[in-house]
């Protein structure tokens, strides 16, 4: 069963997240060179740590992860509630600290509610196809995505957030969720977008769409992050300044060079052709992933697969957006490549789930 599981595993994926794994750990090394190397070092045992985790939840069947997704999506739950006691760290309680190291439980709950989302969407469907688009009904699925929603707005985490809309946007497109709703959520987005601007939005959010709009409002300010990274970015040009080299990053002026802005570091060291490799290994891991969720033997696989492409298709998008000046920022990690260990250990077990669901394909090729 193992070998047959191996054998039809979409190998394209797991070989792309590698790539920008390693990409990441290179720019990592460079752009960590005058702090003793530390988060690099961590990056590499967290980046250890996962293979063992990514193995297991490879020959895990999904259909399980789905089973004991309601104990994930409580124990998340109360991590969500429990973090927001935590000390501040830079303005936010998104963190808990372990010794050196800390983790985010923001980033863990992406696996439990995509799960659990698929568990709830899933048996709500068996009921009849049509179930979905019953008024009732969504409203429970969107109450399951409110609570650890609001709980990591409180956090406060918008970026991390709108990437659980999109996990829900993805599903809910392949459930195969009624026109009329899709185009009341867009008049919905209309009306409160500049009603959340003005009316909700703390004074730093609102600065960031500012600053986006016009990044030379508050050069010295606001503006200061995103004006670095265009320069360091443009600064590149084909092939890069070199390892160790680029202004940008080796003199402190783009932060936090390491999270946020990596495709900065990226960008200026290693040039556009290597910047265009990153952009060009997510657009075939998402399509790679569709094509998943499309040839998957069940519906339960087809909604998970969709959930997390929904997550990686947004942080990817946001992240190389707003480094660019193309998008507000929002502190969003880009996946493989940012450090934090919380992130890329997440990713990775997303990525196993895939690769899980992808090796079940095609019930055919079990029989003997």
């Amino acid at each position: 069963m193992k070998k047959k599981i191996l054998k039809n595993i979409e190998w394209g994926i797991l070989v792309c997240a590698i790539v920008l794994c390693i990409i990441g750990l290179v720019a990592l090394f460079s752009a960590t060179q005058n702090s003793d190397y530390d988060e690099f070092k961590k990056q590499v045992i967290w980046l250890i740590i996962s293979i063992p985790v990514v193995i297991v939840v490879i020959f895990i069947d999904y259909s399980f992860l789905i089973k004991i997704s309601p104990i994930l999506y409580g124990i998340s739950i109360i991590l969500l509630i429990g973090v927001l006691f935590t000390e501040p760290i830079n303005g936010a309680t998104s963190w808990y600290n372990i010794g050196p190291f800390s983790l985010q439980p923001s980033e863990f709950a992406k696996i439990a509610v995509v799960l659990f989302l698929t568990y709830v969407i899933n048996k709500i469907q068996k009921r009849g196809k049509g179930e979905i688009n019953r008024f009732l009904k969504l409203g429970l699925i969107l109450l399951t995505l409110a609570v650890p929603l609001l709980l990591i707005i409180k956090q406060p985490d918008y970026g991390t957030a709108l990437a659980f809309i999109f996990a829900l946007i993805f599903m809910l497109f392949v459930a195969g969720i009624d026109k009329k709703y899709i185009i009341t959520a867009i008049l919905l987005v209309v009306i409160l977008v500049p009603i959340a601007y003005f009316f909700i939005l703390p004074d730093h959010a609102k600065a960031r769409i500012d600053v986006f709009l016009n990044p030379d409002l508050d050069p010295r300010g606001a503006g200061y992050n995103i004006i670095q990274s265009k320069l360091a970015i443009g600064a590149g040009q084909l092939f890069g300044m070199g390892l160790f080299k680029g202004n940008q990053t080796q003199l402190g002026f783009l932060y936090p060079k390491t999270t946020d802005f990596i495709f900065a570091v990226i960008g200026e060291e290693l040039g556009f052709i290597v910047a265009a490799l990153v952009i060009i290994l997510y657009v075939i891991l998402i399509s790679k992933m569709i094509y998943v969720a499309k040839t998957a033997k069940d519906d339960e696989g087809s909604y998970i697969v969709a959930g997390i492409t929904g997550i990686f298709f947004f942080h990817e998008l946001q992240n190389i957006g707003m480094t660019m000046g193309l998008l507000p920022i929002t502190g969003i990690p880009l996946p493989f490549v940012s450090y934090g260990g919380s992130s890329l250990l997440t990713n990775l077990i997303l990525i196993a789930i895939v690769l899980n669901v992808s090796g079940r394909r095609q019930k055919t090729l079990f029989i003997e």
